[in-house]
């Protein structure tokens, strides 16, 4: 199950970028679980990482990486989270970066390393480092669509988001990939993102702007609550592009900034759409909120409730569930009295209790849409923060259930 058509876009190749692809075999015979990035020697690379204290191998590995060199190499297998695997673990992690690095001619420090599938299992080095040169060999710009494929574990089908804009008479093409859709609650979900574009952004902008989109974006998703031990989100600029540099005082930095906005919100919003066995697509708008923080919480108290989520999947207009979230919260000298909650456009709550134009019809006939917006006005303040969400159904519970069979 997923909500809406889930269509791949058309997408712009990236200068100064190539992908392969690649079968090692890593969980099932002949599935694409290997995907490569080639970045021409002018790119930067900025990223997020889990939060996670029990973070992966990899992670560890890409951080230090990505601390020392710019990076030439990005490696994503699939299959195996290399995560909760101690001191071999990081030694497979830099195992696999050496046969790329040496397949490629570079530095091992200039690969950065990303794993997703299953925790605590050892990783196939053997089979990794045997598929590589193949994978090395056939890179290509326009292999995106193949990619966004090859980076799946339980997703039901490949995200990507792609769009061009103009700055000042250049022409900067943006393209991205993601995977996810369970285990899901960044804190930077098991999620992986790439996002690249040509053109030439200083590095402490392109610093700024992977933080801050992915706070806006990813960081403003959950499927159920937990963050993955492998959550990681890049942003690539290869500055390849016939424009200037966009610094931080730039005036093409806003233009810029909102395009890669939308692909970041994209590929955040295809997450959720495709969250294991969902069939709601949520978003909970907090509004007049006292602070960012108070916001978030009542937010996800409400994204995060079981019985929120399962009432979701029922399209049971249970509204005293949402009230209830709404009330543990933790939200300090809450004005019953003042706030109001809607179900899209329907108010549920009003003056402490059922608002008095709300009717059971009313309410059904949004909680039947694919669609639906959960709105909570706290009335306290200015702030107002979004976190997007789906339902729990029976499928959730099989997909995980079954997860290692």
């Amino acid at each position: 199950m997923a909500v809406g058509p889930g269509t791949l876009p058309e997408f712009f190749p990236i200068p100064g970028v190539r992908l392969g692809i690649g079968s090692a075999g890593i969980k099932k015979p002949g599935r694409k679980d290997l995907v490569v990035f080639e970045l021409a020697p002018e790119s930067r690379v900025a990223g997020i990482f889990t939060q996670n204290q029990f973070c992966a191998a990899p992670v560890n590995v890409s951080r230090q990486h990505l601390a020392q060199r710019a990076p030439r190499y990005l490696l994503i297998n699939t299959g195996n989270a290399n995560a909760g695997t101690g001191e071999q673990g990081m030694k497979d992690a830099l195992s696999c970066c050496q046969a790329l690095a040496s397949a490629a001619g570079v530095d091992a420090t200039e690969v950065l390393p990303f794993s997703t599938g299953v925790i605590g299992e050892p990783l196939p080095v053997d089979k990794i480092v045997s598929a590589l040169p193949a994978v090395v060999a056939d890179t290509d710009m326009g292999r995106w669509a193949e990619a966004a494929s090859g980076i799946m574990t339980t997703d039901t089908r490949p995200k990507g988001a792609s769009c061009q804009v103009n700055l000042d008479g250049h022409t900067v093409s943006i393209s991205g990939i993601s995977k996810g859709a369970g285990m899901i609650r960044p804190n930077m979900a098991t999620m992986l993102g790439f996002i690249a574009t040509d053109a030439n952004i200083a590095p402490d902008v392109l610093t700024a702007l992977a933080s801050e989109l992915g706070e806006e974006s990813f960081n403003r998703i959950t499927i159920d609550g937990d963050t993955s031990t492998n959550d990681a989100c890049m942003l690539i600029a290869s500055g390849q592009y016939s424009g200037p540099e966009i610094t931080s005082d730039s005036p093409l930095l806003p233009t810029l900034r909102a395009a890669l906005k939308q692909v970041y919100l994209d590929l955040a919003h295809a997450i959720v759409r495709d969250g294991e066995g969902a069939t709601k697509f949520v978003t909970i708008e907090v509004s007049q909120a006292a602070s960012q923080q108070e916001a978030l919480d009542v937010a996800y108290t409400v994204a995060h409730s079981p019985l929120v989520k399962t009432a979701l999947f029922a399209s049971d207009p249970n509204w005293g569930r949402i009230l209830a979230a709404v009330g543990r919260a933790g939200v300090a000298g809450l004005d019953l009295n003042a706030l109001e909650i809607y179900l899209g456009d329907v108010c549920l709550v009003r003056n402490g209790g059922r608002a008095d134009d709300y009717s059971e019809e009313r309410g059904q006939a949004v909680m039947d849409r694919e669609e639906i917006t959960i709105a909570i006005d706290l009335k306290r303040g200015a702030v107002m923060e979004r976190v997007w969400t789906c339902d729990f159904s029976h499928d959730y519970v099989t997909i995980n259930a079954e997860y290692r069979t």
